[in-house]
């Protein structure tokens, strides 16, 4: 299992359409992936699921933790990694 942790840095965090392009990424992989709001201590969530994403109630700042396990869990560590950091396709401040 590769865990990774990061802060959201885009301005509407992980709600709707952002959500929607976590899930899609995720899903991509063969491995399970998990997506845990550190913030508010609750546990981990399916990250291919679109109403569990949705109900982490992940905003900007808020710290996650981003966990792969299976075939492909590095490669999907990576990539969701670079797509937080990203900004999940919205425009991030500096």
């Amino acid at each position: 299992m590769r865990t990774i942790d990061l802060t959201v840095r885009n301005p509407s965090g992980i709600h709707l359409r952002p959500a929607a392009v976590f899930v899609k990424a995720a899903a991509g992989f063969k491995s399970r992936v998990t997506l845990e709001n550190l913030d508010r201590g609750a546990k981990p969530v399916d990250a291919k699921s679109s109403i569990m994403v949705m109900n982490a109630h992940v905003t900007k700042g808020t710290q996650i933790r981003v966990a792969a396990e299976g075939p492909d869990e590095e490669e999907a560590i990576a990539a969701l990694a670079a797509l937080v950091e990203s900004g999940l396709g919205e425009t991030v401040e500096a």
